[in-house]
């Protein structure tokens, strides 16, 4: 069984740097919104927890995205079962205004004016979608997301 874990590494004024790993390895950063203890719509990433991964080809950004990648999109890879949350997909962005709680790919990071941004997002993006894919066609495999240094 894989395991796919979200690590939150650290926190800018309204944003957080977290870490991707797949089976132990890291795979990449993530950009999130901030840590809240009381949901801000739009504002607040999501809460601790194991939350299951699925292939959502129904909502949302599948049709930007079958546009952008034709041959490659199976549909969008959704955490799904948060509480108080719906519709929160791995996706491409860049700063947190690229979000409303969905975690953004991202290659390497930089912190600008107390704010976390990542880049090369579609690179990192390219790189991982196709093995997350994968590993939730053949399984049923859950997100683990923990809060580390902060």
């Amino acid at each position: 069984m894989a395991l796919i874990e979200l690590k939150r590494m650290a926190q800018g004024k309204s944003s957080t740097l977290s870490h991707l790993y797949v089976n132990g390895i890291f795979a990449c950063y993530l950009l999130e919104d901030a840590i809240r203890k009381t949901k801000v719509p739009g504002k607040t990433c999501i809460p601790e927890g194991s939350y299951k991964l699925l292939l959502n080809t129904w909502g949302g950004m599948n049709l930007d995205y079958r546009k952008r990648y034709p041959i490659m999109h199976k549909g969008m890879i959704e955490i799904s079962g948060i509480p108080n949350f719906k519709s929160v997909y791995l996706h491409i962005g860049n700063t947190i205004n690229d979000t409303a709680g969905c975690p953004l790919f991202g290659s390497w990071y930089n912190l600008v004016n107390d704010e976390f941004e990542v880049y090369q997002s579609r690179l990192a993006y390219e790189r991982i979608y196709p093995v997350l894919t994968r590993i939730v066609a053949a399984e049923s495999v859950h997100l683990t997301v923990t809060n580390q240094h902060l």
